[in-house]
């Protein structure tokens, strides 16, 4: 059994704190856990670009009797997604050795710093509304969205090829929420069976016109009069997360690192000593880029 040093209690620590880390991330995600998400532990810098390959268009050839196949030189998409976000969330730890005899205490510190990671992930991603120029958008300013609206978004992803199998998401605002829970053919058991009743009674949507529907506190908002709220239709390939590892801190610098990973997440985790406070400094910061991936799949739904 190796013995217990001081180092061996520091690494404890920080392993402790990434364990507890990813998942307090990804609880509070919204839009993060619905696009298309690329990670590898792969190192990176703040300002390097990645290339995210899109799938070709192929056509089907009718082989007639005797005929021969007629080759395709499909050209590969490609995306680049410029890393330009290093988000971090730094807190201090007066009495560190507590967070390993009450676990609890460290859930107190970690999940603002996780909350405020994730707003700023919903944030940007949100905030791609405006290059959705493929389609164009449904809605009204300022007008409540109604099952009309909700039907022209699910159409215009249709003609836009989207396929059928492929799960597409409705985001939206609490008050657009609020719209939709009170559509009466949505809302009501005799009209929407027990979807109906769930939105009248637990007051969630769940699902409406093959989308599933999710509300984020971070949609983005334009305008004074009337205020535009930019809601997002779209299936998970209209926008990218890239994430890439940050590097490891210099070795005898006092600062020791652990990475967290999970389900195409990754983040580090950085403990340090702060000598003007006398307390244990903790990081948590991630490296990623946002962009649209396939622009057609994804359309304004405004309100």
């Amino acid at each position: 059994m190796p013995a217990i040093t001081s180092q061996n209690v520091a690494n404890a620590i920080v392993k402790l704190v990434a364990v507890d880390a990813l998942p307090a991330l990804i609880g509070n995600l919204v839009m993060g856990n619905l696009v298309n998400r690329d990670y590898e532990p792969t190192l990176a810098q703040a300002g390097d670009t990645v290339n995210v390959p899109i799938p070709p268009t192929l056509v089907a050839n009718n082989l007639a009797e005797g005929g021969s196949v007629q080759p395709q030189n499909p050209s590969l998409g490609n995306a680049q997604i410029v890393l330009n976000t290093h988000a971090e969330a730094t807190f201090l730890v007066p009495d560190v050795t507590k967070v390993l005899a009450v676990p609890d205490l460290l859930k107190l510190y970690m999940q603002p710093a996780m909350a405020a990671l994730a707003e700023k992930i919903e944030t940007d991603l949100l905030n791609l509304y405006a290059q959705l120029t493929a389609n164009p958008p449904v809605g009204a300013p300022g007008t409540p969205i109604t099952e009309a609206v909700v039907d022209a978004a699910e159409t215009a992803l249709f003609q836009a090829r989207v396929p059928a199998n492929e799960p597409k998401y409705l985001v939206v605002d609490a008050a657009t929420y609020s719209q939709l829970r009170q559509i009466p053919r949505f809302s009501e058991y005799q009209t929407a069976g027990e979807a109906g009743l769930r939105a009248l009674v637990d007051g969630t949507v769940g699902k409406i016109k093959d989308f599933y529907v999710f509300r984020s506190q971070f949609v983005a908002k334009t305008g004074s009069s009337p205020v535009t709220t930019h809601n997002i239709a779209f299936a998970r390939n209209a926008f990218a997360l890239v994430m890439r590892r940050l590097p490891q801190p210099l070795p005898g610098t006092g600062a020791i690192a652990e990475y967290a990973e999970l389900g195409n997440f990754g983040m580090r985790i950085i403990m340090s000593y702060q000598p003007n406070t006398l307390a244990q400094q903790f990081t948590v910061d991630v490296l990623y880029g946002v962009a649209v991936l396939r622009n057609n799949f994804g359309v304004q739904v405004l309100t």
